[in-house]
């Protein structure tokens, strides 16, 4: 599928829209507190959505639904969801351990038929941190206008509080879980972040963020810069950063409990 299937017919726009970082805690931020009016009024009026998972998207659009209410029933929307395999392991063929030549023109469908498309995941800018890519680079494909709209990016939050470097950073995605590989891993982007000046960028599932930090301790040099922010936008936001050896007389608690989504971050 790669042209309109009615001739003449101008294709939708894809618009990238945020949804709040309060995904899995126990309380909503209220959306208006973290997003904008323009992206709400946006996400109200759209009828075909692609989702990293349909059931969440729902939840989210109910929720936009009692600010700006939806230009179609809730259960008139139509959400098609990423593969489960894009979910889970990433939908960029450059990427490791992602989906090689996933193609998500399909799902765009709706667009060449002249309706503007939402793209949307569990939390955050999709695309970033998140499943997504494969449904941009498919709309720049067959020609689309892609919008990204404003909203909470917790990498970019996460970075300006750090006091790291903001003008040259890398987002690592996940660390391996294996204590060698982690640790090896641990010890490559600290030594490329020391040479480089480049502030590295990681997260973890929230259930890990105890063993994660305790790696961290116990594998990086004493002078390491090392941040940790956790509930980003949300009410009880933290966010932290000081030598290695600082956090060691601390003691060893992680800051991030093993609820809340937490972004790491390293550097000189």
């Amino acid at each position: 599928m790669s042209a309109p299937l009615s001739p003449g017919v101008v294709p939708g726009r894809l618009l990238l829209v945020p949804a709040p970082l309060d995904f899995g805690c126990a309380e909503p931020v209220p959306l208006e507190d973290v997003l904008p009016a323009r992206t709400l009024r946006e996400a109200a009026r759209l009828q075909y959505w692609i989702a990293e998972n349909a059931k969440t998207a729902r939840a989210y659009l109910k929720r936009v639904d009692a600010l700006y209410p939806l230009a179609q029933p809730l259960q008139a929307l139509h959400i098609a969801e990423l593969p489960r395999a894009v979910h889970k392991q990433g939908d960029h063929a450059g990427g490791k351990g992602g989906v090689a030549g996933f193609d998500a023109r399909e799902l765009l469908r709706p667009a060449l038929e002249g309706h503007d498309v939402g793209l949307v995941s569990e939390a955050g800018m999709p695309g970033v941190a998140d499943p997504g890519s494969s449904v941009v680079r498919s709309a720049h494909q067959l020609g689309m206008a892609v919008l990204p709209l404003s909203g909470p990016v917790s990498l970019l939050l996460a970075l300006a509080a750090s006091g790291l470097n903001g003008q040259s950073f890398a987002f690592i995605g996940y660390l391996p879980q294996e204590e060698g590989a982690r640790a090896a891993q641990l010890h490559k982007i600290e030594a490329h972040a020391r040479r480089s000046g480049q502030a590295q960028i990681f997260i973890e599932t929230p259930y890990r963020n105890g063993k994660l930090w305790q790696a961290l301790l116990a594998e990086l040099q004493p002078d390491t810069w090392l941040s940790v922010s956790a509930g980003l936008s949300l009410p009880q936001a933290r966010s932290e950063s000081r030598s290695v050896a600082q956090w060691r007389k601390r003691g060893g608690a992680c800051p991030a409990d093993g609820r809340t989504p937490a972004v790491f971050a390293l550097g000189c």
